[in-house]
């Protein structure tokens, strides 16, 4: 209903030069013709309809793309430093990229393969991994037990076992997850102990809360230096974005 009076009182601007400070002036009988004169301009040229709409959406993602920009900086030490997230590629890149995923998202696993080739190709981008598990309680298990090996075991075995969970097809149990641990010789029974941990549930819980305070409600979402990205993005575009910050 905004969206419709908002466009609706975009439409009368555009077809009169009439303002909204204008309307208040108006008494009843000349703000009806004022409506009948836009009306039958609009019949005459419904091309306005749609430069209307046009303009109100690009108002509409400028706002929000002001917004996420004042959320990241607002938010900048939790998202870029807060001491426990994994950090891969360059730790030196002059591009910091930070990854809110889900084991179980297909859309994560589809960006898992174009991330590495950015960081491959690129070589000077640092990533930043983030848990959010919000698929239900089997994603909440496999973030549970990348965070365990990553507190046991370190940063290698966490990288090893997150792309093994990515391109991972069945059901996530912990005897599959058990399985799965086995076949990196990961010790399973130090890491099935830390999973309930309050270490664990901890990180996992801040990453969530940091997501609350920046909106952020799907899987994966990107923070690429001051910008949120909200989505999948293909390799090219998040190259031509990577491009376009360090101009």
């Amino acid at each position: 209903m905004k969206r419709l009076l908002a466009t609706t009182a975009l439409l009368g601007a555009l077809a009169t030069g009439t303002s909204a400070a204008d309307l208040k002036e108006m008494t009843d009988e000349e703000r009806a013709l004022f409506r009948a004169e836009v009306r039958a301009y609009l019949f005459e040229n419904p091309e306005v309809i749609m430069q209307a709409v046009e303009i109100l959406q690009n108002r509409e993602a400028q706002n929000q793309a002001q917004a996420d920009i004042d959320l990241v900086t607002q938010h900048a030490g939790a998202i870029f430093d807060d001491g426990y997230s994994w950090v891969g590629g360059n730790p030196e890149g002059d591009i910091v990229l930070v990854e809110f995923l889900d084991y179980r998202c297909g859309y994560c696993k589809r960006a898992h393969g174009e991330v590495a080739e950015l960081l491959e190709t690129d070589g000077d981008i640092k990533l930043i991994v983030k848990e959010l598990p919000i698929l239900g309680d089997a994603s909440v298990l496999a973030s549970r037990f990348a965070v365990a090996v990553k507190q046991v075991a370190g940063g290698d075995s966490y990288k090893s076992v997150g792309d093994a969970l990515m391109s991972f097809q069945g059901d996530i149990t912990l005897q599959s997850l058990r399985r799965l641990g086995n076949t990196f010789g990961l010790d399973m029974d130090a890491i099935e102990a830390r999973m309930d941990s309050d270490e664990v549930t901890a990180e996992i819980a801040q990453t969530r809360e940091l997501a609350g305070k920046l909106a952020i409600s799907g899987t994966p979402t990107f923070v690429m230096q001051d910008e949120l990205l909200r989505g999948y993005l293909p390799l090219d575009q998040m190259q031509a974005l990577v491009a376009e910050k360090r101009d």
